[in-house]
Formats: structure tokens, C-alpha cells, sequence
């Protein structure tokens, strides 16, 4: 673990930035960034457009250290590379930011009212990718849609399970049972999460560190509580389909919570835009994303 990543990851002032659209999600972010699915033949193609799309992102001067603690990246652009070093380098090498991976290999079908990830597959590998690449942590999402307590708990069990087995290989993961943000029960269900994650917390061992990647919950500052362990390196927000008005406007009801946004990021951003066009607009969410992480 490089522990000066570490002491940024826990203490510096800023959010997490999430570029990690997968296959699935990739297509409707493309089309967001303005680019359609008749413009692109094959997965290969497309994953070059997103890096393409991804690689402005990153190079561009508003995305750097003093706002931006980390960018999370998909397998293809860990290993893809920006200008003559592979994207993790050139983020901590050329901008000061901590460079994060996700590893999950999607979710598994809708059942008891969740989905949990599917099994992983090529953990190891990857892994092992990853350390060859410098990555400093890992990302994995789960979904939870309904109040089900039993399918709840396993959501939070599959969760750690894989996070023990990564902090062992020298990650710091980011644990993300996400809450749909239309759920009937979304506040008993935060509850019952809660209730999980607290206990799968105190049975951490007190050398494994784990960061939470939640849905910003309906009572403020509900997760707090995780804080109080040693084991928990930070707690961030998705913002789960909320727009980046609604979302950094229950953020700051959250203490000690930073953005790790996707889409409520990238809002606005369009290929068609000129330099001087797509800065000023990138500056400006990285700005209101910065302020709602920040300015309790």
C-alpha cells in the first residue's frame, strides 16, 4: 500500500471522480458525452471512444489535485495509457491523484429483492494487473431495491468476503451496496444496511482498511457511525440517478461524506464542445462537487 495515497485517501480535501463505466453502462454514457451507437461497430470501438472521453477528462486543467482526491477507472483504461504512461501513472505522477479500479464483473440477477455481484471470476489476475499498474484501491457495486432483511445481510456478507480477500493483496476496496433511489422502503432499508455494515465492521481485522461507497441516504448523516472505526478510511456518495443539483444538496447535509460521482460529473460535457467550452463546463461541476464535499 503506498501509505502516502493512504494518508491522502483518508484526510485530503476533495471527491472521488468515477470513471468507470463498464460494457453495460458505457453506450448511455457515450450517448450523454453526445456520441450514438451507430457511431461505433464493436466493444473495441467503443472502449476506445470512452478512453478517448475519459482521457480529456483526465488531461484536462480543471481536473487536478486541489479538488480531485482520486478517479476510479475501468480494467480498459488501467490499461490503456494517456500520452506515454498508463492511466494510473499519469494521474499520480502528472496530477497528484489516487488512482482506483473497479473489479467487480457486474450484478447478478434481481432476486429477494437485490442483486448481488456476480461471482468473481479473475479476482486474482486482475489483482495482479492492477499491482503491475500502481493502483492504489478497488470499487465493487451491489444493488439493493427492496426491504429485505435476509438478502440485505448477504449483500453486505458477499461484500466483505471480497473485500478481506483484496486488502490481503494490498488494496484499500470500496465497499458499494447501493440503494435504489426509488425503493418503497429506502429509509428502513438504509437502516437495516446500516445495522450490516456496523457488524461486518467489528469483525474486521484491525490491518484491513475499507472505504463505503453509499447511496446518499433519506435521514442525514445516517452512516456516520462507520466513522467511528479504525477500519474506515472514508465514506462517499454515489449519486445513484439524483441529478448533481439534487444529489450535492443532500450531500452537504452529510458530514464528513465527499462525492464519487459518475454521471453527476460528466453532466453537460459534450464531444462537439471546443476546448475553452467543454473546460469551463468541466470546472464548473468539478467546482459545485467540490463545494457540496467540502463546505459543511
Amino acid at each position: 500500500m503506498n501509505r502516502e495515497q493512504f494518508e491522502r485517501m483518508k484526510n485530503g480535501k476533495g471527491f472521488i471522480a468515477a470513471l468507470d463505466q463498464s460494457g453495460g453502462s458505457t453506450p448511455k454514457a457515450l450517448k450523454n458525452y453526445g456520441i450514438m451507437e451507430d457511431e461505433y461497430s464493436n466493444d473495441e470501438e467503443m472502449f476506445n471512444l470512452v478512453h478517448e472521453m475519459r482521457k480529456r477528462i483526465i488531461t484536462n486543467e480543471a481536473f487536478t489535485s486541489d479538488r480531485i482526491l482520486a478517479a476510479i477507472l475501468f480494467k480498459v483504461t488501467m490499461n490503456s495509457k494517456v500520452g506515454d504512461k498508463y492511466t494510473a501513472d499519469y494521474l499520480w505522477e502528472e496530477k497528484g491523484i489516487v488512482p482506483i479500479l473497479k473489479v467487480d464483473e457486474g450484478l447478478d440477477e434481481l432476486k429477494d429483492g437485490v442483486q448481488l455481484m456476480k461471482p468473481f471470476k479473475n479476482i486474482d489476475e486482475l489483482l495482479e494487473n492492477a499491482k503491475e499498474r500502481n493502483i492504489f484501491g478497488t470499487k465493487m457495486r451491489s444493488v439493493i431495491k427492496e426491504l429485505n432483511e435476509e438478502s440485505i445481510k448477504k449483500v453486505v456478507k458477499q461484500q466483505f468476503d471480497y473485500a478481506k480477500l483484496i486488502s490481503e493483496k494490498g488494496f484499500v476496496p470500496i465497499i458499494e451496496p447501493e440503494v435504489d433511489i426509488h425503493a418503497e422502503d429506502k429509509k428502513e432499508i438504509e437502516e437495516v444496511l446500516k445495522k450490516y455494515l456496523i457488524e461486518e465492521l467489528k469483525n474486521l481485522d484491525k490491518d484491513t482498511f475499507v472505504m463505503f461507497k453509499l447511496t446518499l441516504p433519506e435521514e442525514p448523516n445516517l452512516y456516520h457511525e462507520l466513522l467511528e472505526y479504525d477500519q474506515t478510511v472514508r465514506i462517499v456518495a454515489l449519486s445513484g440517478g439524483y441529478s448533481r443539483e439534487e444529489a450535492n444538496k443532500k450531500l452537504v447535509q452529510n458530514d464528513d461524506v465527499i462525492a464519487s460521482y459518475s454521471r453527476a460529473l460528466t453532466e453537460g460535457l459534450n464531444v462537439k464542445q471546443t476546448e475553452e467550452e467543454f473546460t469551463k463546463m468541466l470546472d464548473e461541476s468539478i467546482e459545485l462537487n467540490y463545494k457540496a464535499s467540502v463546505e459543511k
